[in-house]
Parts: structure tokens; C-alpha cells; sequence
């Protein structure tokens, strides 16, 4: 069959997200569809900004972060208007499927537009928000990135026996948050899912200075409130340094990890499957490391839950 692809990367960037495109454009090409490349995002769509994509467009860009189609923050998608001119330039340019690769948001978007034209979601953002799978493009890269700086705040922290508050994204989950905390040996995670308790966290920093430690680490979901409002009060309590570190969004860029990559390639060939084989409307999502797929509906009907087993292992390791 002879089928017009449409591949976008709407929402925020996540290393690894080349890595998807290129899979799709190329798995795509072997079956002699068409390719269409959809430029910033919904955005994009809304106004056209479309091109058709070839092999090369896609030569040497999987060890490169970010998305050779670009993004952009879309309200316009979330209106009828939007919607209506996104489906618009859909219908007249004859797209019969559309890979939307993004986050959560993103994948709510496209289970509108799966009303009017087929989708295929490929999960993926730094946040690892998506419902149904274990993990999304991008999330390991930016749990190493992240790890990285940890690791070189604490040597700070050492130094000068301070408090280290350090701030990763997250703005309504705790993913990252719990597996950097995890993987840094961080003394201390906070999270929007779980309302902190000041007074017990100066209680346990306290008891860990009188047992000889002489650093500690808070990792500070960027959607649990102020860290700078919450600094001043934990120096407040303990009486001792604490310091304030923002990551911001160095952990959304740089080169993917070989995880991220393969992940996303692994992403991009299903999604191509799934098309062959006249699936619609789908998420692929890798569940115990095997790729598979669930309906839109599901995956946007429901909410991804943090792993309380990862907050224990935290508290029982510090």
C-alpha cells in the first residue's frame, strides 16, 4: 500500500527524539511511503510548516539531543479552532497516518486529532510521565545528565559541610526526581505527589549531622514549590548552609545515551509496524523490556503512579 506519513515532535525536546525520527522516516521509506516532516511542533501544523523528508534528511543526526523538526508550546492546538486548522492541513495534504513523538501533553493533543485522522504516539520526554510505559525516550539520558552535576555538587557539599537543595524538573511528577535521588545516594527526595514535612527533614538532617555526615543532598522536584523558599527555612531549622542548585534544562539536552537510542529506534520500527499491520490510534509504549502497544484512550484516560518501592529504597539507603 501506498501511504503519506506525517512525523511531528510537538511539546518538550528529549534526547533521543532524532533517533525516533530517523527510525520512522527510514522504516517508512523502505515500505515506499511518502514522508512528511512536521515543523514546530503543532504549531507547525496549524500553519503549514511542512516538508517532505528523504534518508538524508535524516543522515548523521541520532547522536544529536533536541529534534531536527524543532518544537514549540502549542495553546492554540488546545482550542477547536486550533484543532480544526491542524486537521485542516492534515486532510488536504492526503496524511494518512500521523507519528506524534512527545510527552504527556503531546499525546493528549493527538488522541483529538485520532478522531479525524490515524495517530501513532512514540512516548517521549525527560519526565517519564506517560501511562503504561516503563520508560520514555530520553529519560535515562537525562537521568545521567543530571547524576553528573549531582555528583560534582556533592564534592562541594563535602567541602564545605553544606546543605545542597538541588532542583531538577518535574513540574507535576517525581519521576526523575526518585531515580536521581536513587542513583546519587541523595539523603533526601521531594516531590509533588507527596506534601513534605519540614519539621522531619530537619529532624533526619540534624540526626545525620550529630552521626558524622558531612554533606547532604535534597533532590527538589522543580512542581514541589519554592527551593529557595525552602532553603531558608531548613538553614532556619538546622543552622546549617544550605545552598540552592538549579539544573534547569541542561538535563533536556546533550547527545542521548545508547539507551535513549536504541529505545527510541526500537519506538520508531513499531510504530511503523503498527501502521503496516492498518493498527490505529495507538501508543507504543515497552513494558519488562518488550515493545508493544496500547489504545490512545487508555494511556490518556489514566495516570502513571510513582514507584513508592524507589522512595523507601531512598530513605532505608541514606
Amino acid at each position: 500500500m501506498s501511504l503519506k506519513i506525517a512525523v511531528i515532535t510537538p511539546g518538550g525536546d528529549a534526547p533521543g527524539m532524532n533517533a525516533a525520527i530517523r527510525a520512522v522516516v527510514r522504516e517508512s521509506l523502505k515500505e515506499k511511503w511518502k514522508v512528511f516532516g512536521v515543523y514546530f511542533g503543532y504549531q507547525g501544523l496549524i500553519e503549514k510548516n511542512i516538508r517532505q523528508l528523504n534518508s538524508r534528511s535524516v543522515s548523521g543526526i541520532i547522536q544529536h539531543g533536541g529534534t531536527i523538526l524543532k518544537s514549540s508550546r502549542c495553546e492554540q492546538i488546545k482550542t477547536d479552532s486550533g484543532l480544526k486548522k491542524a486537521i485542516s492541513t492534515l486532510k488536504e495534504l492526503k496524511i494518512d497516518y500521523l507519528i506524534v513523538i512527545g510527552g504527556d501533553g503531546s499525546i493528549k493533543a493527538a488522541e483529538k486529532i485520532s478522531k479525524y485522522i490515524p495517530v501513532i504516539c512514540i512516548p517521549a520526554s525527560i519526565d517519564n510521565d506517560v501511562f503504561g510505559t516503563d520508560e520514555t525516550i530520553g529519560f535515562d539520558t537525562a537521568i545521567d545528565t543530571a547524576v553528573e552535576a549531582i555528583d560534582k555538587i556533592r564534592d562541594t557539599a563535602t567541602s564545605f559541610e553544606r546543605i545542597f537543595v538541588v532542583e531538577v524538573m518535574g513540574r507535576e511528577h517525581g519521576f526523575l526526581a526518585l531515580s536521581c535521588a536513587v542513583a546519587s545516594g541523595a539523603e533526601i527526595v521531594i516531590i509533588p505527589e507527596i506534601k513534605y514535612d519540614l519539621e522531619k527533614i530537619a529532624k533526619k538532617v540534624k540526626e545525620d549531622k550529630n552521626k558524622g555526615k558531612t554533606s547532604e543532598i535534597i533532590i527538589f522536584a522543580e512542581g514541589s514549590g519554592n527551593p529557595q523558599e525552602f532553603a531558608i527555612k531548613l538553614e532556619a531549622k538546622t543552622k546549617i548552609p544550605t545552598r540552592v542548585s538549579s539544573l534547569g534544562y541542561i538535563q533536556r539536552g546533550g547527545s542521548p545515551s545508547a539507551r535513549s537510542r536504541i529505545i527510541a529506534s526500537l519506538f520508531g520500527e513499531h510504530a511503523v509496524e503498527l501502521i503496516k499491520k492498518n493498527q490505529k490510534n495507538k501508543v507504543v509504549v515497552i513494558q519488562n523490556n518488550k515493545v508493544k502497544s496500547l489504545d490512545i484512550k487508555e494511556v490518556t484516560n489514566n495516570e502513571k503512579q510513582i514507584d513508592k518501592h524507589l522512595l523507601e529504597l531512598i530513605q532505608n539507603l541514606a
